[in-house]
């Protein structure tokens, strides 16, 4: 695949995610929050997989293209709802990524691809998909655990460590323990892999 082509689509991710009203502070810079949440996938994947496919880095920077233009709020706030909101919002990962990629002129297969990897399909089968979820899993450990662990109990954090860690491949588990902890992190951590 072109590198060129590469490029213009990481570019039109970051510019259809620069839009979020939603903002995270990094190094004192307001900056849209997915527009970093997408070059953290892409720094992440490049340490864990430096050889990744065109496909999978595309899939990687536009993992949350747009989120915001589908809130958890437009669900019913339960179980099934939390559900039914991470399903649709596979699909219209999906098809936004799709749209940006038809219109920049990539191939059928590439844009099928893109699309299959963002639905998460095969996981623990298919080698990408397992890859992909590694790194959302490692971007969420390196750059989102300690302040999701500071508003929750420690038994809820312990839960979504072991949820976290039941997606990822051992290469992924061992990618994880090399990330740099609080004390307080490192030892929520400990517990749930007892």
């Amino acid at each position: 695949m072109d590198n060129i082509l590469t490029e213009k689509a990481l570019q039109a991710f970051d510019l259809a995610n620069s839009k979020d009203p939603n903002i995270e502070v990094v190094d004192g810079k307001d900056i849209p929050k997915e527009l970093i949440y997408g070059q953290r996938m892409t720094k992440v994947l490049n340490n864990f997989e430096p050889a990744a496919s065109t496909s999978l880095q595309l899939a990687a920077r536009c993992q949350h293209i747009c989120r915001w233009e589908s809130p958890r709020s437009d669900y019913e706030m339960n179980r099934v709802g939390y559900l039914k909101w991470r399903a649709d919002l596979k699909k219209f990962h999906a098809k936004k990524a799709s749209d940006i990629l038809s219109e920049l002129g990539f191939d059928a297969e590439t844009i099928d691809r893109v699309a299959f990897l963002l639905q998460k399909k095969q996981l623990k089968r298919d080698d990408e998909t397992q890859t992909l979820e590694d790194v959302i899993c490692l971007v969420f450990l390196e750059y989102y655990y300690e302040a999701f662990s500071a508003k929750h109990t420690d038994e809820k954090v312990i839960d979504i460590i072991q949820k976290t860690w039941k997606k990822m491949s051992e290469d992924g588990h061992a990618a994880a323990l090399k990330i740099a902890y609080s004390e307080k992190g490192l030892s929520l951590i400990q517990k749930a892999l007892v």
